[in-house]
């Protein structure tokens, strides 16, 4: 069996072209999209003022960064990817796991920017076709899905598949056209909530709803896990991007300059935004679709509709059809290429129900974000563990493509990973199975109900302690016997 392909090989030097200001970029432009706008309302919506909502963004990326550029320095260093940057700590075959996982959180993420694209267009429809929002319902109740929503979500899922089966290249302009209007909008956005909420100052002078700390806290531990968890993802497959980066530096700087102040700019033009909606209309609408279709003027909805679906369509094909096209590939390197990764992406975004997750903050942040953040936090751990403390930041690169290589392990599939794996993801099950409804809160231990809110930060500390136990023994061997190998290469 093969264990590579044109996509999964490493890097040569003379492809790592990136700098420090187009990694800076590659985050303003993904943190300039929908869903960190919606994230950043939801937390107004929950409660927080919007000094509390700020901390909490800017808290998530600055956490989430350490992890980005701690696992984005394999990827700088031997021009590998995530699925094999992943086999030295998992083994050849049991690097499809923690590859899998992250490719289906990749799914999730497709339906969920599908779903806001869809809708987008359909606020549009019913402009000129009033008729959409009183089809015959012909999906169970129990779905949530209306009828004339989920046409133009179905339309916009065809949009996505055909430009997948035309191929990344098509979606360079699109791309461009996204980083002219989002700021733009941003901006547009930002200038309507000073005028309709009569300034910042009322706008920014209203309270949160928490009357204690403990209310506060209660709420802020969770939120916080779900900031760290909308770029869980990222921070796992990092090496992805920083496999083109010129040096350490240009990646590490980049990240640092890039992420945690777009991300913190541009939540705080949903926090403002949400906020004046509070004083407009009575109560916070925190999804900007929503609001751009609350506006008397049909051509301003429908340009303000058609762009968001152009720029989320770019967004959706760059972030969530791109990054799991080297998992699935890693799966099967002889068979999956872009576009058949691209068309099971997009069947399984549908399977997961993404009008239901951004329905509502609670099913926003404490199910999907904190949900998936608890299997990948263990990741994490492992991944770093083994690299700096196991690996000595030392691989062999053919092994990682090999089965007669030293990441070869039992049958391709390194058991004390998984085991570490299975005992980070353990104590956050109870959470889950309550904060989704599977089991009743009262069935389960409140302190393990409790744990469920630290899910990243508890899967990524277990998982990695448990790993570094299991492997202190082969950690000095596994050293000494890389050093033996790599001296006469280092002599020639």
């Amino acid at each position: 069996m093969s264990y590579t392909n044109k996509d999964l090989a490493a890097v040569g030097p003379q492809r790592r072209t990136w700098g420090t200001w187009n990694f800076a970029a590659l985050w303003i432009s993904m943190s300039l999209c929908i869903p960190t706008y919606m994230l950043a309302s939801s937390l107004i919506d929950g409660g927080m003022d919007w000094k509390q909502a700020v901390f909490t963004i800017f808290l998530g990326n600055f956490i989430v960064l350490i992890p980005m550029v701690l696992n984005g320095h394999a990827g700088a260093k031997y021009g590998i990817p995530f699925p094999v940057l992943v086999r030295a700590s998992f083994g050849l075959k049991g690097a499809n796991l923690p590859a899998m996982l992250r490719a289906i959180v990749a799914c999730g993420w497709f339906g969920i920017q599908t779903w806001i694209g869809g809708f987008a267009l359909y606020q549009m429809a019913k402009i000129w076709a009033p008729g959409i929002a009183s089809l015959p319902a012909v999906f169970p109740a129990s779905w949530g899905l209306e009828t004339g929503p989920a046409i133009t979500f179905l339309l916009f899922w065809a949009l996505n598949m055909l430009v997948v089966y035309l191929g990344v290249e098509s979606i360079r302009k699109l791309l461009v056209f996204k980083a002219i209007f989002l700021p733009v909008a941003a901006l547009a956005l930002l200038a309507w909530a000073i005028s309709a909420g009569k300034g910042l100052g009322p706008i920014l002078a209203i309270p949160s709803k928490f009357h204690s700390t403990g209310e506060l806290w209660a709420f802020f531990v969770p939120a916080l896990t779900g900031m760290v968890g909308f770029w869980a993802t990222l921070s796992l497959n990092i090496p992805d991007f920083t496999r083109y980066a010129r040096s350490q530096r240009a990646q590490v700087l980049g990240q640092a300059l890039g992420l945690p102040p777009a991300m913190t700019l541009f939540a705080f033009v949903g926090v403002v935004v949400t906020s004046a909606t509070t004083i407009v209309f009575g109560a916070a609408v925190w999804d900007p679709v929503v609001l751009a279709g609350k506006f008397s003027s049909p051509l301003l909805v429908s340009f303000a509709m058609i762009a968001v679906a152009i720029s989320t369509l770019a967004t959706n094909i760059a972030a969530n059809i791109v990054s799991p096209a080297n998992d699935f590939s890693n799966l099967a390197p002889a068979k999956i290429d872009f576009r058949r990764g691209g068309y099971i992406t997009g069947v399984i975004g549908v399977m997961i129900f993404p009008w239901k997750l951004i329905a509502d903050p609670t099913g926003y942040i404490f199910t999907w974000l904190i949900g998936y953040s608890s299997l990948l936090g263990p990741i994490g751990g492992i991944m770093i563990v083994d690299y700096y403390w196991i690996r000595h930041r030392e691989l062999d690169l053919a092994g990682l493509y090999s089965p007669d290589g030293r990441y070869w392990y039992s049958n391709g599939i390194n058991r004390k990973a998984l085991t570490a794996f299975l005992l980070g993801v353990l104590p956050n099950v109870p959470g889950f199975l309550t904060t989704t409804g599977i089991i009743p809160a009262y069935a389960v231990w409140p302190f393990l109900n409790g744990l469920y809110s630290y899910a990243w930060f508890i899967g990524f500390a277990l998982s990695g302690a448990v790993y570094a136990a299991l492997m202190r023994r082969e950690a000095t061997a596994q050293l000494k016997s890389l050093q033996q190998d790599l001296l006469p290469d280092i002599l020639l």
